[in-house]
């Protein structure tokens, strides 16, 4: 072991330690952000190192998160916006997204995986991956639960949800005139992707980028949020550990 990860190693057990009895958030979005930014800095002829070298380090995170006792993470991976590159740039990416999903699903590891975004807008044989992947996983119970957001837009799964309320509301015989009377947040909420888990506590983007692009739109009304500069594939446990540190030290208003 080299005098630096000594250093960083001993450092980590030190956070770690500070955040014993602390608040810790049940759910934390991340943003992945700065793959193919950290593989032109570092070198590479193919930018699609990064997000393989990024896939990597999302496995590492989900350790993380189990060993910190969250219960829920949501990944933040392909956006409806991005499905519109060239495809020479998307095909790759979804192609690692693929063999993302299908590592994660691996017998032995412990997460649970729900897809949420558009998979309309995806390639068939992309869909029927992930699918299979959430199916594999359904019914464990150990790790954390992995949202993995691919053709995910938050505008998008809002006007889904509003779409699914109105088909069912529909079908049970209530008239839009019924349903405009009765209408409330939670209605929405019981048709987003997530629904049935908590909203994210912390959402965590890197590369050095401070706004939301999509990501958990309605979710994030109260989220807790944590930029940090380096780009995802060079985001340490120590940095995690970090984020963690900053959520415990604020306090949580909720608008009051």
């Amino acid at each position: 072991m080299t005098l630096r990860s000594l250093v960083y190693s001993l450092y980590e057990r030190r956070l770690a330690g500070k955040l014993a009895g602390k608040p810790v958030p049940q759910h934390v979005g991340v943003m992945c952000d700065g793959n193919r930014r950290w593989a032109r800095e570092m070198g590479f002829v193919d930018p699609n190192d990064g997000h393989r070298v990024g896939a990597v380090r999302i496995k590492e995170l989900l350790g993380w998160c189990d060993q910190a006792g969250i219960g829920h993470v949501t990944l933040y991976l392909l956006a409806t916006d991005n499905l519109q590159r060239p495809a020479a740039e998307l095909d790759p990416l979804v192609t690692i997204i693929e063999d993302l999903a299908t590592e994660l699903a691996e017998e032995g590891n412990p997460w649970r995986l729900r897809i949420v975004g558009a998979l309309d807008l995806l390639p068939a044989h992309t869909a029927a991956v992930l699918k299979a992947a959430q199916e594999k996983t359904r019914d464990r119970t150990e790790g954390v639960e992995v949202n993995l957001a691919v053709g995910y837009g938050g505008r998008r799964e809002i006007t889904d949800a509003v779409r699914s309320l109105l088909h069912e509301q529909a079908a049970a015989g209530r008239s839009l005139e019924e349903l405009a009377e009765i209408l409330d947040v939670e209605h929405i909420a019981e048709h987003l992707y997530t629904r049935g888990q908590p909203d994210p506590d912390l959402v965590i983007r890197t590369s050095g980028e401070q706004r939301l692009s999509g990501f958990l739109l309605w979710q994030s009304a109260h989220s807790e949020f944590y930029f940090h500069d380096a780009n995802w594939p060079d985001f340490r446990r120590t940095d995690f550990l970090r984020a963690l540190r900053s959520y415990a030290s604020r306090q949580r208003r909720y608008g009051a």
